[in-house]
């Protein structure tokens, strides 16, 4: 869709982490309303398209990855630098209005953020995910049997990600 501005990156395992090589990391650049509660309209927006469980807080400062979920990050108020992927990863720049879609297994770290920095993370489905920092022999295998959702968690059944994630 030509309307949204969309930052897509491929993350092979690699850093230590399992990643994922066949769902790309998703930065929606300035997609968010944020006047008046912006954090409870993102979570309504998230929880209308499938994506709940939400939580308000901000993104560890060390490499951790979901195996069993993808998850979605929605920036609320001021900015990070995130790496994704482990060392040599992709960095980003992410501030209030953008939105982060990571597919399962993607690691992902705060390298600085504002004093000011709030996220909304959500799950598609909702539940909670594992949280882990050591993929172990089995990582990749549950990262691969995690399916693709059938909505965007920003644009519901159209949009970025339903058309750049493809079933495997």
């Amino acid at each position: 869709m030509a309307d949204h501005r969309v930052d897509a990156h491929l993350i092979p395992p690699g850093g230590g982490l399992p990643n994922n090589p066949r769902l790309p990391l998703l930065v929606y650049r300035g997609v968010l309303d944020l006047a008046g509660d912006a954090a409870g309209r993102c979570e309504k927006l998230f929880a209308g398209h499938g994506w709940g469980g939400a939580w308000r807080n901000g993104i560890f400062g060390y490499d951790h990855f979901h195996a069993t979920m993808h998850e979605v990050l929605g920036i609320v108020r001021g900015r990070a630098r995130v790496r994704f992927g482990g060392d040599g990863g992709p960095e980003a720049e992410v501030a209030a209005g953008d939105v982060v879609v990571i597919p399962a297994g993607v690691g992902h770290r705060n390298l600085g953020a504002s004093g000011d920095f709030l996220v909304i993370g959500a799950y598609p489905g909702g539940g909670y995910p594992d949280t882990s920092t050591d993929p172990g022999p089995d990582a990749a295998a549950r990262v691969a049997q995690v399916s693709v959702p059938d909505q965007d968690p920003v644009y519901g059944p159209a949009g970025p990600l339903i058309e750049r994630w493809t079933p495997a």
